[in-house]
């Protein structure tokens, strides 16, 4: 089987339309491209389901769930806040992250999805 291409007639307008299409959707591509991967890192997409199931949560507490340290789910928050897919609230030492809905709303249905027994089939 070959990986090559033979047309015996290109469609120009249909060419054109297309490099029209991509035109008009080239930022909320690279929004999209950046977003999934931030959320393609596997911790980083099981914090982002925590958080969503939750509401929000802790360094501490996302710590002991995923049996990781701290300093290493900080790292993963701070890449996700960064993104703007997550926001902080300081209750008096706590730090409590939640998600920015506004930017996360391609992943909610993603993440609502999880608790399907199955979401893709073999």
């Amino acid at each position: 089987m070959s990986n090559s291409c033979i047309r015996v007639y290109a469609d120009h307008n249909q060419l054109q339309a297309c490099r029209a299409y991509l035109a008009v959707a080239e930022g909320r591509i690279k929004d999209v491209a950046r977003l999934l991967k931030l959320a393609g890192n596997e911790v980083r997409l099981k914090i982002l389901y925590l958080i969503y199931r939750e509401g929000e949560m802790c360094p501490c507490d996302l710590s002991d769930v995923l049996g990781m340290t701290v300093p290493a789910i900080s790292q993963h928050l701070r890449k996700l806040k960064d993104g703007g897919l997550l926001t902080d609230n300081k209750i008096g030492q706590t730090i409590y992250y939640s998600l920015v809905v506004a930017n996360s709303e391609m992943l909610i249905p993603l993440l609502a999805g999880f608790n399907e027994k199955k979401i893709v089939s073999e």
